[in-house]
């Protein structure tokens, strides 16, 4: 039986006793060879208490804290030929797509009344919908306003680069932590079929002499970041036959130039979405290709595993995105923030952090202490937590997980359409769950009903809820020793 464990469903109690009552739904990362930071011991102690709360920046920390974006800098100095900022869905997760564009007055009452409601938000980040740094009179509006409300709040930037050197003295004063630098390419005859245009001190700039210049302000930009602490993520969009493999330059020259972490992302190319890519067919890397690039990159950076491409407007934990629960048309025009909530929450992490730490250590020496050779690909149904809490049939995305004598890693995660609908699966759906978890050799869930899994089975997917509710870990590692013939572990007390 699993042990009362932290929810990731917004419990309404606002004491930390309350949270643990209504917490039965599910918190902590693995292990990683090369990748995202996962416990205190992997990096040092000043870094840890910078990247312990953030979910993009720490692996672990993305099973517990939640990201909200403020989408109030629209303007952009750049075109990609993969972004178009004029489409908009709800139901579209994709840097550069919002619902609405904010004032810096209207994102303070926006982060507030999500503050209120989301106990788990621990970072405010404005990633456009353009860029942060090019309007930057907004972005920093903003964060003077919410800062004095929510001191506590982590403040982070996501740009492309190109005015970024003239803002890091500001950023330092505003003790922004965490910037994310989008760089696609070190090659300016690469990034010329990426970026048509640039707008860069009053000029339009095309072609090699547009990708040259954004080069170096982004080398520029990075090093200057390096020099004063903060912390980088470098955002990377792998695009078939253009720059796949040139991303092995990009993790080198980064990681030169102090970046802290290395996201490679997949170019997301539909022709609806009406960007240069998706109307000429360009098309976007397959999961199998983006995890074997990833693969190859490990020994360089370090990778972001976990990284959801997320909304201009995103609201929630990773994978999630409650922003159309905090629409301005619902929020009042006067908001008190009110901490309880999230103080609570934290003390209810804290706990759940340290017991999920040991079980975590002793599936992972289990792993290690195998004669075997063979590694193990697991996609899990999860809500958060760092268990396996999610039933197949609402499961949105599965994370993957790979388990081998080198130990247990987060290496992606991929996305699905829900089966169940209206409490009935849809077959249909199936053959696309079947295509999303192509190379995966089991499937862990908290429940499955008996047709799915039988459908599922015949098309060579195995999938089992035995470990519901388990910590990630200590149901990867037992699998493991069941498939190899090793003693397993006990099930989390």
């Amino acid at each position: 039986m699993s042990s009362p464990t932290v929810s990731i469903e917004g419990p309404t109690s606002t004491t930390s006793e309350g949270f643990l009552a209504a917490a039965k739904s599910g918190g902590c990362a693995p292990s990683s060879y090369g990748s995202s930071p996962t416990s205190p011991g992997d990096v040092d102690p000043a870094i840890w208490d910078k990247i312990k709360d953030h979910p993009c920046f720490s692996e672990e920390a993305h099973h517990y804290f939640a990201r909200m974006h403020v989408a109030v800098a629209p303007a952009c100095n750049v075109q990609c030929n993969y972004c178009n900022r004029k489409y908009d869905c709800a139901n579209e997760s994709r840097p550069g797509v919002v619902s609405e564009k904010l004032t810096p007055d209207q994102a303070l009452r926006k982060v507030i009344a999500v503050a209120n409601e989301v106990p788990q938000l621990s970072v405010l980040g404005i990633a456009g919908p353009g860029d942060a740094c090019y309007d930057w009179e907004k972005t920093k509006a903003t964060f003077d306003r919410v800062i004095r409300e929510i001191p506590d709040i982590k403040l982070c930037v996501s740009t492309n680069g190109l005015v970024l050197p003239d803002h890091v003295a500001e950023l330092a004063e505003m003790n922004v932590d965490h910037v994310t630098i989008t760089i696609n390419m070190v090659d300016p005859e690469v990034g010329a079929k990426i970026y048509p245009w640039i707008f860069y001190e009053n000029r339009r700039y095309f072609g090699i002499e547009a990708a040259r210049i954004l080069h170096a302000r982004q080398m520029l930009g990075l090093e200057m970041l390096s020099a004063r602490g903060i912390l980088t993520k470098i955002n990377s969009v792998m695009i078939p036959g253009v720059n796949d493999q040139h991303l092995f330059e990009v993790n080198k020259m980064v990681k030169e130039r102090g970046a802290f972490l290395h996201n490679v992302m997949p170019l997301i190319s539909d022709p609806a979405h009406g960007t240069h890519y998706g109307l000429i067919g360009q098309r976007g890397p397959t999961a199998m290709e983006m995890m074997a690039l990833q693969d190859r990159l490990e020994g360089g950076a370090k990778l972001m595993r976990h990284c959801r491409q997320c909304r201009a407007d995103a609201v929630g934990l990773l994978g999630e995105d409650r922003g159309q629960e905090f629409t301005l048309d619902g929020i009042p025009d006067d908001v008190t923030y009110d901490a309880g909530k999230r103080q609570a929450y934290r003390q209810v992490v804290a706990h759940e952090r340290r017991d999920h730490e040991a079980a975590r250590s002793e599936a992972i020496g289990m792993v290690k202490a195998t004669d075997s050779e063979k590694s193990l690909l697991v996609a899990v149904a999860t809500k958060g937590g760092g268990r396996v809490n999610e039933h197949f049939g609402h499961a949105k995305e599965f994370q993957v997980y790979e388990v081998s004598p080198r130990g247990i890693s987060l290496v992606g995660h991929r996305k699905v359409e829900r089966y169940c609908l209206g409490g009935g699966g849809e077959d249909a759906t199936l053959e696309g769950v079947f295509a999303a978890l192509e190379g995966i050799h089991i499937v862990l869930c908290a429940k499955i009903g008996n047709r799915p899994k039988e459908q599922l089975s015949r098309a060579g997917l195995r999938v089992t809820d035995a470990y519901g509710h388990d910590y990630i870990e200590t149901a990867v590692s037992a699998l493991y020793a069941a498939e190899f013939g090793i003693r397993p572990l006990a099930a989390t007390a």
